[in-house]
C-alpha cells in the first residue's frame, strides 16, 4: 500500500492556491479540468516530497461547504516554525494556534481547513512574541 493524496474541496480555486502555494509553500504538481463533470482537480505538494500530495477538489457550480473541521488536518514538518509562521502572519494567515512550545503551531486554509505545523528535529526554543501569545478562533 503506498499513500497518494488527502483531498480537499475548495470553493475559490485562486483564493486556495494563494494560500497554498504562496502563503504555505506548496507547488502544483499536476491540474486537471473535467468540463463533463464541471469540476477542477489541483495536486499540490512541498518541494522534495512530491510523493504526499494534496488534492484541491474545485467543483464548478458552488456549493456550500460546512464543518472543514470535521475532516480533521494536514500536516507539514518545516525548518523553522517561528521563520514559517511569521511568514504567514506578514502574507495575512491568522496563526490559530501559535508555536509557544517552538514545536507545533496551526493555521486555516480559506475554506476553514487546519494546517499542522510541526518543526523538523524538535523543539526550538521559546521565542517571543510566539510564547505568550494567545490562540486565536478553533484549530
Amino acid at each position: 500500500m503506498k499513500y497518494l493524496h488527502t483531498m480537499v474541496r475548495v470553493t475559490d480555486l485562486d483564493e486556495s492556491l494563494e494560500f497554498y502555494c504562496d502563503k504555505l509553500g506548496l507547488v502544483e504538481v499536476r491540474r486537471k479540468d473535467n468540463p463533463g463533470g464541471r469540476y477542477t482537480l489541483v495536486f499540490l505538494a512541498a518541494t522534495g516530497d512530491e510523493n504526499a500530495q494534496v488534492e484541491l477538489t474545485y467543483n464548478w457550480d458552488p456549493e456550500e461547504y460546512t464543518g472543514g473541521r470535521n475532516f480533521g488536518h494536514l500536516a507539514y514538518q518545516v525548518e523553522n516554525i517561528y521563520e514559517t509562521c511569521q511568514r504567514l502572519a506578514d502574507g495575512g494567515v491568522t496563526i490559530s494556534r501559535p508555536p509557544r512550545d517552538g514545536y507545533m503551531a496551526f493555521v486555516r486554509s480559506p475554506d476553514g481547513i487546519s494546517i499542522e505545523l510541526l518543526q523538523k528535529g524538535g523543539a526550538l526554543p521559546a521565542q517571543e512574541p510566539w510564547a505568550s501569545m494567545e490562540n486565536t478562533g478553533s484549530w
